[in-house]
């Protein structure tokens, strides 16, 4: 294009110069050959090269340029398809919920109808509808302006117990089977305020392999009868009977009363290899997602702020398993010098309890009664009333607030404290 401007303006004086029809069309048939143009648009470029004139773009629209010039091409304004009130709701959804485009994309059709039941959006009208149709990509980048993230690593705890690892067998990560209904891996989370001295609470979790249901709960210490004790509630709360439960080598887990009771309840134990992280992978990435973006860094020590942990659990159990969706990997290979990761598609533990055909049907049909009656937003309003509670009585001790994270934006302070996931 440059070289044809080059050509038609070094040729236009000249061609504007000649007295005679006959140089003219010489010259004329000159631009046509060297440029491609069309015999008229070429004379036209010719009498007019250099001169300003409004050329007609449109049937009610005209615009002044230079002819032959390069001209500043116009912008065109496409109208926003998702406009400020659908990202409006989508802001919402993800403050309350903190899900990435792809998780959120699959939790539409479980967050809307809490929405219309309080009166946020209306039935069947055009934000509804594009709620729906929105893609994982496009939440992305309508919540691009909103994200800031603020990861940060807590300190280890386990201690290893060299007592009954040879009775334990050892098991990898590769080898566990994440499609039998019932495999189990557990983990504990130290809540030592940065300080890991002394009585401080400590969260066991516990999550099933093939759904990615998650069982939380808090101990006051690391005694092995809060373990046994807080084993034995997550066996009576899991949707699928327990058949196998993975640890790491911590005492707490491997010591004589746990491993009795599980021979007792024909539950297999597994623990993996010594400073092997990724052989227990899976429950520790929900250490983070899970435990640390609802409880943060903070110490807790108390009877009273054991308590206030316990009930949040209760809720967050909840609106984990029944509402929340998270990918799974299926696959990873190597492709050069990069690894590729294959993810399915986000789903809830509930419904990848559903889609499970080696799940029971009066299973089925108990996670389906259990869900009828749960509001996701009333989930998570009650998570952050309690972790209000435990932001104050850790105000009032005058501990430190340690380790910021990610903030929850429904109370100010602790958004500008950002404490908690």
């Amino acid at each position: 294009m440059d070289q044809r401007r080059a050509v038609t303006g070094k040729l236009a004086s000249k061609y504007r110069g000649c007295r005679s029809r006959k140089e003219r069309s010489k010259i004329l048939e000159e631009v046509v050959e060297l440029t491609g143009y069309h015999r008229k648009y070429a004379a036209w470029l010719l009498r007019n090269y250099g001169k300003r004139r409004v050329v007609s773009v449109g049937p009610n629209e005209s615009v002044l340029l230079v002819v032959g010039k390069k001209n500043k091409r116009r912008k065109s304004f496409r109208p926003k398809k998702y406009d400020d009130t659908v990202q409006k709701q989508i802001v919402f959804i993800w403050d309350t919920f903190r899900l990435c485009g792809k998780r959120m994309k699959q939790a539409m059709p479980d967050l809307i109808p809490s929405l219309i039941r309080k009166g946020r959006l209306a039935r069947h009208g055009e934000v509804h509808r594009k709620l729906l149709e929105v893609s994982a990509a496009t939440i992305d980048r309508l919540l691009a302006a909103e994200r800031a993230a603020c990861r940060l690593k807590g300190s280890t705890l386990t201690k290893p117990s060299s007592i009954l690892k040879s009775q334990i067998p050892i098991v990898i990560s590769s080898e566990l089977d994440r499609n039998k209904p019932g495999q189990y891996q557990i983990d504990l989370v130290g809540h030592d305020g940065g300080t890991p001295r002394g009585h401080f609470a400590r969260s066991l979790n516990a999550m099933e392999l093939s759904s990615g249901w998650i069982e939380p709960r808090v101990v006051i210490n690391e005694a092995h009868r809060w373990t046994h004790e807080a084993l034995k509630s997550i066996r009576s709360t899991s949707p699928v009977p327990v058949h196998s439960l993975h640890s790491d080598n911590d005492s707490a887990f491997i010591n004589e009363r746990v491993q009795r009771w599980c021979a007792q309840q024909g539950i297999r134990y597994t623990r993996g290899r010594p400073y092997h992280s990724n052989d227990t992978c899976y429950i520790e990435q929900k250490n983070y997602n899970i435990i640390r973006q609802a409880v943060g860094y903070l110490r807790y020590e108390s009877e009273q702020e054991v308590a206030l942990v316990a009930q949040l659990y209760a809720n967050l159990r909840l609106l984990v398993n029944y509402f929340l969706p998270s990918a799974r990997l299926v696959d990873k290979r190597r492709e050069g010098s990069r690894i590729k990761r294959i993810y399915d598609r986000p789903q809830s533990p509930f419904r990848r309890l559903l889609e499970n055909p080696a799940v029971p049907t009066a299973v089925k049909i108990k996670l389906r009664h259990g869900k009828q009656n749960l509001d996701p937003f009333q989930l998570k309003r009650n998570i952050t009333e309690i972790q209000d509670q435990l932001l104050e009585l850790q105000r009032r001790k005058g501990g430190a607030l340690l380790y910021p994270g990610p903030s929850y934006p429904l109370a100010t302070e602790r958004k500008n404290a950002r404490l908690f996931g």
